[in-house]
């Protein structure tokens, strides 16, 4: 048991120093695209299965909350969130559709559509992009491994430098906590004291 908890600690370590190395970037340019929407009066749509839903939750609540500093509130939807239209979209066009649907409804141009998957290749998430895009909404694919399907899709990628999936789920509630800062500290800025 010892030898797993150092060989788990230790694969979370290099996958950290890794997203060092090769992450600011994306990252930054994430943020930049938040901020720019926020700024102009836009919001946040968030989505992902399972494990990724729980992170895309967070995030709009972050956002819709706070993070650390007191600002205004964000307008930030988890679309996962509502059951009885997760289910009705699911029972009636599949459950390939449960976002792109979603995304039908609440997406405008110059929104942020952020989907989260370890794979990359979620087909309820990739449709959701198409929509996405339908809406002159900003796509960013939050991924693991290649990036997968999602990655291609994207406007913007963070890809998690691992392909293990408890890892890259670390890596990406690392980085929700990154980009909430960035965006919290500039748009706190921005309020009037």
């Amino acid at each position: 048991m010892h030898s797993r908890i150092i060989g788990a600690l230790e694969e979370h370590r290099r996958a950290a120093d890794d997203m060092v190395t090769s992450l600011a970037d994306p990252i930054h340019a994430v943020a930049e695209t938040l901020i720019t929407s926020y700024r102009s009066g836009r919001k946040l749509l968030t989505m992902g299965n399972g494990g990724s839903a729980a992170d895309a939750q967070h995030f709009a609540a972050e956002m819709v909350g706070r993070y650390l500093r007191e600002r205004r509130a964000l307008p930030a939807i988890a679309l996962t969130v509502d059951p009885s239209a997760v289910t009705a979209i699911a029972n009636d066009y599949g459950f390939p559709e449960v976002f792109a649907r979603q995304v039908r409804a609440h997406a405008r141009p110059g929104d942020v559509v952020f989907g989260i998957s370890t794979s990359g290749n979620s087909e309820n998430i990739c449709r959701a992009f198409d929509a996405a895009r339908a809406a002159k909404a900003t796509t960013v694919a939050l991924g693991g491994g290649t990036g997968g399907r999602m990655r291609e899709l994207a406007d913007l990628a963070i890809v998690a430098p691992t392909a293990v999936t408890p890892r890259i789920q670390e890596c990406h509630i690392t980085i929700i906590h990154i980009l909430c800062d960035l965006v919290e500290e500039a748009l706190a800025a921005d309020d009037p004291r």
